[in-house]
């Protein structure tokens, strides 16, 4: 098997997601610093500007991936801290609606180096390579999702003590994982973050006639909002969208992204984030 050394971990740069209108967000570059979120302790509270980068980390939910919400302190490094918290599992919160993760207990980031859009990343032994391939596969889908959502990062590989996973001829990419990426994904905002009026939301899709609908749910879960939103592309293709949401709720929320039957209109292929609605 092919070896290669891994050398100290890099930093990175990333730069605040978004999106607006009905076009694909704009990337996140190494040039620009991500403005900090509004935080809050819970719903309903005054949010304070904190010091802080955000990211996601992709979780699996029902088999598929999903992303959840993390802000750590300022850091430049946000490579490594979001392979650390995802090492770190969901939380509890997170697990009541669904969120899991296969990675085995204790696994630890080695290092982590970017060069030339390739993300390369070394798993201490807990990481167990020789396990059951849906559950291996599984696991890096979810180390290459949460890299590749800055733009610095295109493709991964991924080492146990500097030997290649499986069967790694080249760098993984998020196409070579349509069977672990849901119909319609929804990556921005992720699970349990934060958000104002209007909201950024954008994602992927691959559906029919690239026509999906969107709707936020009040704290009640009384409908706030709700139109049809059209991806760059439809299905087999994957294509972007990107929109954005007014309300004036506060509370608890949840976004809604689903493809209306041709046939009788009910829902498919529907994702759901949890959201909080701040001020």
């Amino acid at each position: 098997m092919r070896r290669f050394v891994l050398p100290l971990a890099v930093a990175l740069l990333l730069a605040g997601c978004g999106g607006g209108g009905q076009t694909a967000a704009p990337p996140t570059t190494a040039e620009t610093a991500p403005a900090p979120p509004q935080v809050g302790t819970a719903p309903g509270i005054e949010t304070v500007p904190q010091d802080v980068t955000s990211f996601g980390v992709y979780f699996l939910r029902e088999g598929k991936v999903a992303p959840a919400y993390r802000a750590v302190p300022q850091t430049e490094a946000v490579g490594t801290a979001a392979i650390e918290a995802l090492l770190a599992g969901p939380t509890a919160d997170e697990t009541s609606f669904g969120l899991t993760s296969t990675i085995p207990a204790g696994t630890k980031l080695e290092s982590l180096d970017v060069k030339d859009g390739v993300a390369t990343v070394d798993l201490s032994p807990e990481f167990e390579p020789l396990r059951e391939p849906a559950e291996l596969a599984e696991n890096l889908a979810q180390i290459t999702f949460t890299l590749t959502q800055f733009s610095t990062i295109q493709r991964v590989w991924v080492a146990v003590q500097g030997e290649p996973i499986g069967s790694q001829s080249e760098p993984l990419t998020r196409g070579q994982m349509s069977g672990l990426t849901p119909a319609i994904l929804v990556e921005h905002p992720a699970a349990r973050e934060t958000v104002t009026s209007p909201i950024a939301v954008s994602g992927t899709a691959s559906v029919f006639e690239a026509t999906l609908r969107v709707r936020l749910e009040g704290p009640a879960g009384e409908n706030l909002w709700e139109d049809t939103v059209t991806a760059s592309e439809g299905a087999p293709g994957r294509g972007t969208f990107a929109l954005e949401i007014p309300f004036t709720a506060t509370g608890e929320g949840k976004i809604v992204a689903f493809s209306p039957s041709a046939k009788d209109g009910s829902e498919q292929h529907a994702f759901e984030v949890r959201v909080v609605l701040a001020p």
